[in-house]
């Protein structure tokens, strides 16, 4: 179904936040992550709230293009780091620090 910006989204009922606790592993979107895992998403922090609580060991995986795996971007404290991406010609990489 459409949401509201036109994106494809799932149908309702949605998962509740807390049933991502339990994963070994979630792949997430993003627009942009460096080299130490942060990630940059749209900016209203919901996969960093649904994520707060995850289990230290879970791998967290962003998709994105090659070019959007950059050197450095700001990290706020709420920001939850990525332990590895995934781009279309490098593959799986991991991430040296993930959530310390």
């Amino acid at each position: 179904m459409r949401g509201r910006w036109g994106l494809l989204e799932p149908p309702e009922p949605w998962l509740q936040e807390s049933a991502v606790a339990e994963a070994d592993l979630v792949l997430v979107p993003a627009l942009a992550v460096d080299r130490r895992g942060v990630r940059l998403g749209k900016g209203l922090g919901f996969y960093d709230r649904s994520l707060a609580g995850m289990n230290p060991h879970t791998r967290l995986i962003a998709l994105i293009r090659d070019e959007e795996l950059v050197d450095d971007l700001p990290q706020e404290a709420h920001d939850v780091r990525m332990t590895h991406v995934i781009t279309p010609a490098r593959g799986l990489i991991a991430l040296p620090c993930g959530n310390d």
